[in-house]
């Protein structure tokens, strides 16, 4: 497997760390129209529906960061392809300069359980329209 998983607990300590955003660590959104109601504050969104056509350029934005966090909304299908898909493109374009100390993570339950638990933490969760999570998705 070209990644793991990581906890929302030990998300949360990484964004509540001195890690710098999109240095240290950047977290990809691959939800599509789902993305809209919340987000992982400073979330880059790269919808799953686009994703195989944009991820060289991701890696190439990404290539010094050293971890990479993907996820969608249950972190089942979306986030994990994602993660490989990036993580194999990665590998091929190592020759290219790309960081050797480098981790490829999943959040274990998605932005639906993310946002169960952090929903009100304004330093982890942006842009939250309850409505959203009470009749579309609840």
């Amino acid at each position: 497997m070209s990644f793991r998983y990581i906890t929302p607990d030990d998300l949360t300590a990484i964004i509540k760390s001195d890690k710098v955003p999109n240095k240290d660590y950047v977290v990809i959104d691959v939800r599509d129209d789902d993305w809209h109601g919340g987000n992982i504050k400073g979330s880059h969104n790269f919808p799953s529906q686009t994703f195989l056509a944009k991820v060289d350029e991701l890696v190439e934005k990404t290539k010094n960061v050293k971890t990479v966090i993907f996820h969608c909304l249950l972190s089942q299908m979306r986030g994990p392809k994602a993660a490989r898909i990036y993580s194999e493109v990665r590998d091929m374009m190592q020759a290219e300069g790309a960081d050797n100390d480098h981790e490829v993570l999943v959040l274990q339950g998605g932005f639906e359980v993310f946002q169960a638990k952090f929903k009100d933490d304004p330093e982890l969760v942006e842009n939250f329209n309850k409505e959203v999570w009470t009749t579309e998705y609840l």
